[in-house]
């Protein structure tokens, strides 16, 4: 079985590292010495390079250094996923967009349309990431005060109704959030391929709405036994409704030459800690929610910021990188043969796919690719990872 590895795409802009936060070209906001060309190479003016331009060279990166596409995140700081992602289209050929989005803020029947008319734009290269919202203020700023499991429970209707819509029939449909009377795609939309689903979560209304209609169930990076614990259930689960699943990690990496190398960049990010940095972290330490994902990677993390190996919970892997540049808590750092070693340590527990990051993402695109991909061994011996195109 081949193992799919996509990449993240830094749509909320990002610094030049994470060991000193330089602005960049990559950032959202322009400012001098963002361009490629130099001003004394360009007559003193810019060259209009803007951060979408360098979407796009991610992207590009990705395509050609073995990576299936890119996973399209949605937050607050982002850009929309769906309107980066018909950009996308246009700047590569293979690159395969995975959309994050929450069903709760989209009606379904639109969903459908939208979707089906990007696969046909693009020959089927369009996937979800089905994410259903943190809870707290996090989930507020969306205007949206549904519940946990009720929101997991419009997740679940959501799909009922996009997957009912897709088959070509006229669809009907009565339930607690949605109800349509004879719904379908426009004639010249339908026998599009269904996106595959990666399905975000991690309470029990997440598994369950995860094992009804994901391909994919993804994780966040865990400790090894937990993720494990995880995955089993999620496919106990979907066995018992009579489908397969798989899993995948999503997981932010640092891969240098040597593992010396690697940690260094920890070392000299944690550092440079900032004030503001260290009171986001004190925030985060302390932050509620009813997001069961969030507070999983809260329990691994040290209350106060002494070390940086205070946060080393596994061999290679570290729990500060939160502190660096935000989101997740818990990625892989290590020698190119280490990275991929704990890589293939994920797929014996079950993984199935990955999505990787490293900033800055252009760069370490390139690196990822050609120093690290070719060592991930996969289920056994053969080439490990699937084709693009």
């Amino acid at each position: 079985m081949a193992i799919d590895v996509f990449w993240r795409i830094p749509t909320h802009g990002e610094p030049s590292s994470l060991r000193n936060k330089l602005h960049h070209r990559g950032d959202w906001s322009q400012q001098e010495g963002d361009h490629i060309v130099h001003k004394g190479l360009s007559g003193g003016h810019g060259d209009g390079f803007t951060n979408l331009d360098y979407i796009a060279e991610v992207a590009r990166a990705a395509e050609i250094s073995g990576f299936q596409g890119g996973l399209i995140p949605s937050f607050p700081m982002t850009d929309e996923p769906w309107a980066i992602s018909s950009f996308l289209a246009r700047e590569t050929s293979t690159f395969r967009f995975m959309i994050a989005f929450q069903p709760g803020f989209l009606n379904p029947v639109v969903a459908a349309r939208m979707t089906a008319s990007l696969q046909r734009a693009t020959r089927g290269r369009a996937l979800f990431n089905v994410i259903t919202g943190g809870g707290g203020p996090a989930q507020l700023w969306w205007g949206d005060v549904a519940p946990h499991d009720d929101r997991y429970a419009r997740t679940t209707e959501f799909l009922d109704v996009l997957r009912g819509v897709w088959s070509g029939n006229s669809f009907s449909y009565q339930g607690k959030f949605y109800q349509v009377e004879n719904a379908a795609l426009p004639a010249q939309l339908l026998g599009q391929d269904f996106p595959e689903i990666y399905f975000s979560g991690s309470s029990d209304a997440a598994l369950a709405s995860a094992s009804k209609h994901a391909e994919y169930y993804l994780s966040w990076l865990e400790p090894f036994d937990q993720l494990r614990d995880k995955f089993d259930r999620v496919k106990e689960r979907t066995a018992a409704l009579g489908r397969k699943i798989k899993c995948a990690v999503r997981v932010d990496i640092i891969a240098r030459r040597t593992e010396e190398e690697a940690w260094r960049e920890v070392r000299r990010g944690f550092e440079n800690l900032d004030d503001a940095a260290r009171e986001r972290y004190k925030r985060f330490a302390q932050q509620t929610g009813d997001s069961v994902g969030a507070s999983r990677q809260r329990s691994t993390a040290p209350k106060e910021l002494n070390d940086y190996r205070d946060f080393i919970i596994h061999p290679n892997v570290w729990s500060g990188l939160s502190l660096l540049r935000g989101g997740q808590t818990q990625g892989i750092i290590g020698s190119y043969e280490q990275v991929a070693e704990r890589l293939d340590d994920l797929v014996r527990l079950g993984a199935d796919a990955f999505i990787l990051a490293s900033t800055p993402h252009l760069e370490e695109a390139y690196r990822v690719g050609e120093e690290v991909l070719p060592l991930v061994r996969g289920h056994d011996s053969a080439p490990a990872l699937r084709a693009v195109g």
